[in-house]
């Protein structure tokens, strides 16, 4: 049979989601716990693998298995076989055609940026930081809106990325600021390698008043990753939702970092 399973991760101490030869990776720790609960190999497959550093409050994953366990047995077991920064929310057996990555027609990203004076301490490993006393949240919000629609992001994509085509549509992309935090929420189609952080780079550009709104245009017509600005920190960034045809009948599940709330 084949399950879905939705779980959370702060991706501090992991080499990225993917199993590593050599490093700690998140997809290796669930694959234990699962493993053990199900008392056979597992493997597993995401929606959307993450960085070294970046953290996901909605991953949704699927696995094959031949082994029949209560719902409540899969998370409490593997919750219990897990390290504390991964946590398994809810679990259900989905039809075989299932794919957590190709069924899946979007995924939201939340990026969190901090501007102030002094670093943070508690938030560091969860928020990317900047000094400062703030940035413009109107010119930001703005260059937001240009980025709407389908569009080449060839100049938001990392040179390492293997997408086969640099186009995605982007559905969402709002600014805000809440005290002295500053949010990018975003959805698309699908994203490029680095492309949320890439795009962060060049709004605090913008924030900063070192170039005007129009900017973001120019970036996105050159389809050239020099003619942006520097990749922004992975700490600060967060896979919030992974959406899905109703056909499957998943659970809705969009969640922002708890610091938000």
């Amino acid at each position: 049979m084949r399950m879905a399973l939705s779980l959370e991760y702060d991706g501090s101490h992991y080499w990225g989601w993917q199993r590593q030869s050599t490093e700690t990776s998140v997809q290796a720790a669930v694959e234990q716990a699962l493993s053990r609960v199900a008392a056979e190999p597992i493997r597993v497959f995401c929606a959307g693998r993450t960085d070294k550093g970046v953290h996901a409050t909605t991953q949704i994953i699927h696995f094959d298995t031949h082994s029949v366990r209560a719902p409540h047995a899969w998370i409490i077991g593997g919750n219990s076989y897990l390290p504390k920064d991964i946590r398994l929310h809810w679990i259900q057996e989905v039809p075989a055609d299932f794919h957590a990555r190709f069924s899946a027609f979007s995924r939201r990203y939340c990026y969190v940026l901090q501007v102030s004076p002094i670093s943070p301490a508690i938030l560091a490993p969860y928020v990317s930081w900047r000094y400062g006393e703030s940035l413009d949240e109107t010119a930001m919000a703005k260059a937001c809106e240009l980025l709407l629609g389908q569009h080449d992001f060839s100049s938001f994509r990392d040179a390492e990325c293997q997408a086969k085509t640099p186009v995605r549509t982007v559905t969402l992309c709002r600014l805000q600021k809440h005290h002295h935090l500053f949010t990018l929420d975003i959805e698309a189609d699908g994203f490029l390698h680095h492309m949320v952080r890439n795009i962060m780079g060049v709004l605090i550009e913008i924030g900063l008043g070192k170039q005007p709104v129009d900017w973001m245009s120019e970036v996105l017509c050159a389809c050239d990753r020099r003619t942006a600005a520097m990749t922004a920190p992975p700490n600060g960034l967060y896979l919030t939702h992974i959406g899905y045809p109703e056909r499957f009948a998943l659970p809705v599940t969009l969640r922002r970092p708890l610091f938000l709330s």
